[in-house]
Parts: structure tokens; sequence; C-alpha cells
């Protein structure tokens, strides 16, 4: 995370008394809040592999997810008007003091305006974060031309077909099924498609 942001989040974990971990890569989540729970506090985690800003943008998230249960506790939707209200709330101490690049900055302004459950669902908020990543070897599914041949984690090959209204419709080498593919899913070339 962005070396300025680090006091402000330090302040955070000792206030809430929140135990927070850095967790390896999960593909399913880049972070995960935990309630107190049979005597143990507040738990944050927060994927490795983030470049600094999306794992500040992250573990915003995941504190607004702690202040709205320590409001509320289950009474309200995990990512719902207070949750929207809080995350707003953490994000302004990083906005006054532009901690993040204009590109990103620009992009968070927008997004906060109706944040999800996810900042990876924002396309532009995505895209801003995502030119700050430093794997090189992976590809955003949108920067391919059509016909492409790419891989997936997993290993499967597919063929970049048309975009349809926001996702792209590939073709599965493995199995001739179809598939719908986020834009800013990443890929592996792995042939030139005829």
């Amino acid at each position: 995370m962005p070396a300025s942001a680090a006091p402000i989040i330090a302040r955070w974990i000792d206030y809430f008394q929140c135990e927070f971990k850095i967790s390896k890569n999960r593909a399913t989540k880049l972070g995960d809040y935990r309630h107190p729970f049979k005597g143990d506090g507040h738990k944050i985690s927060v994927n490795n592999n983030l470049n600094g800003y999306a794992f500040l943008v992250t573990t915003v998230h995941e504190f607004a997810h702690l202040l709205t249960w320590n409001d509320h506790k289950n009474k309200v939707k995990p990512h719902g008007e207070e949750w929207k209200r809080n995350f707003k709330r953490m994000m302004v101490p990083f906005i006054d003091q532009q901690i993040f690049p204009e590109d990103v900055q620009k992009a968070i302004v927008s997004y906060l305006n109706n944040p999800s459950a996810a900042s990876c669902t924002d396309l532009k908020l995505s895209r801003a974060l995502k030119k700050y990543d430093l794997s090189t070897d992976v590809s955003r599914l949108e920067e391919l031309p059509l016909n492409a041949v790419f891989k997936i984690k997993d290993g499967r090959q597919f063929k970049k077909g048309e975009r349809l209204r926001k996702r792209y419709r590939c073709l599965c080498l493995d199995n001739g099924n179809i598939y719908l593919f986020n834009p800013l899913a990443e890929v592996t070339l792995a042939a030139t498609g005829t």
C-alpha cells in the first residue's frame, strides 16, 4: 500500500483491535472480513498479490464491513446503504491526501457515487487499478485481437470471439462450449488465431 496511507490503516487496526493478515492469492476474492466470534476479535485479510493502490482500496472496503458490523451487527445487507456510507466516509482521508494517482483517484471518485460489492466489477476503476499491476505475463482479454487463442489459469484454451454487451463470447477449444468473459479477465496469450 502507499506509504502515506499506512499510518491511517495502522490507527484503524489499533482502534478496532483488528487482526490484519496479508493472505496468499485467492482466486475468488481480493479480501475478507470476519466479525468477532467465540472470543476472537475482528479479522481482515487482503491478498498479497495486489498492487499498492488495489491493496488500499480492498483494505478500506473490508474496514467498511467492520464498521458496518460494529454499528448494525447482522441486521443490514453486507453491501447495503450502511456499508456504502461507511466505505465513502472511510475513503475520504485518502482522497483528501491525494494518495492515489490522478487516474485512479478520478475512477474512485466516480465509483463512490454507487460503490458495489467488488471494486473489480466497476470497469473504469478496475482498468485504472490494473495499470499499476506488476505482473507482465498476463493480459486483459479486451487487449487481445479477435480470434486470438488464450489460456486461463486452469490451463483451458479459448478463442476470443465478438463482444456482446459487456462480455466477450469465447469458444473453449477443449470442449467446444461457449463461455462469456469479462473484458478485464486476466489471460495468457497462447497463439494467434486465424
